[in-house]
């Protein structure tokens, strides 16, 4: 999943969707200096991605792209999965979407010295294009594969992804629709299993 899902996943709890944000920008061990929420809110984020990539939907819904898209699919389907959610936010959150994404963001420059040095760049693209509120826009979809397309390494079809995403579209919006009830649940329980902070 991405930004706008991982956010909403967490719940209300600010230090855990702090975390979540954090989860796709730090590797292995989180540091002990970071608060121990936040450091929950980063293996929140990582416990949402193995159940999402371990999911019967989301392994079908990779099997239908074709060569050389399935190889790319993970970061494909990430993307629009948040085009899915921010488009049709109202059925899964009563907060409007603008409102949601504009704090999110305050909450991110307000945790500014906990950032790691790339979210903070991600941040300023986030400020610049309305993120993650812009993702219910094709465009900023499109705009966003491009930039990933670029910082992978090796050559890659994923800049050149969004006709095909726009003509699965229906299947993939069904396959979200069946999906994301069941990771909120699961991300809903993993939250309530988490011991009381002292």
């Amino acid at each position: 999943m991405n930004v706008l899902a991982h956010a909403l996943l967490a719940g209300d709890d600010a230090a855990l969707r702090l975390g979540g944000i954090m989860g796709d920008f730090v590797h292995g061990t989180p540091d002990p200096a970071i608060p121990e929420r936040v450091r929950q809110g980063i293996h929140l984020h990582r416990a949402i991605d193995s159940f999402t990539d371990s999911h019967d939907e989301v392994r079908a819904a990779r099997e239908r792209l074709p060569a050389p898209f399935r190889r790319y699919a993970g970061i494909l389907l990430d993307m629009w999965f948040d085009h899915c959610l921010a488009r049709d936010f109202a059925h899964w959150s009563a907060q409007p979407l603008e409102d949601f994404s504009t704090n999110l963001r305050a909450e991110l420059h307000a945790a500014g010295p906990l950032l790691p040095d790339a979210l903070k760049r991600f941040l300023g693209y986030m400020d610049a294009n309305g993120l993650p509120a812009g993702y219910a826009r094709a465009e900023a979809i499109a705009k966003a594969l491009r930039g990933i397309s670029q910082r992978l390494s090796r050559a890659n079809p994923v800049g050149d992804a969004m006709p095909l995403l726009m003509a699965e579209d229906a299947l993939l919006q069904a396959t979200f629709e069946r999906f994301f009830p069941q990771l909120r649940a699961f991300a809903k329980e993993w939250v309530a299993r988490l011991p009381p902070l002292t």
